[in-house]
């Protein structure tokens, strides 16, 4: 493991919790455009729980690698999923904002496997 990985890795799992935690909150900027892309209140509070869930598993990952990888794996599947809600809901312009959770979840991912 280095420390690349782990550097990564905690990054990585603190900024997704912090997007459940704002999602828990209802913070205005959150909510606002899950309610344009249709996405019914009722699952806003799976969704959270489904990123705090994988933040944890993400660090537990750290001692058990294959918790880690079942954690990540979940989370680019939900935020691929959210990319697609995204473009579905035609506001291109917030394409980055899932991405921006994405990509460093992929990038913990690549520096697990290289390790």
């Amino acid at each position: 493991m280095s420390i690349a990985h782990v550097v990564v890795t905690i990054v990585a799992a603190g900024w997704v919790a912090f997007s459940a935690v704002s999602m828990y909150q209802k913070a205005k900027w959150v909510v606002e455009p899950l309610a344009e892309y249709g996405i019914p209140q009722s699952w806003w509070p799976w969704l959270a729980t489904a990123k705090a869930v994988g933040s944890v598993g993400l660090l537990v990952g750290l001692a058990v690698p294959v918790i880690g990888l079942a954690a990540a794996a979940g989370l680019v599947l939900y935020f691929l999923g959210a990319v697609v809600t995204v473009v579905r809901a035609r506001s291109y312009a917030h394409i980055p904002y899932p991405l921006m959770y994405l990509v460093p979840v992929a990038a913990a991912v690549a520096l697990g496997a290289a390790a």
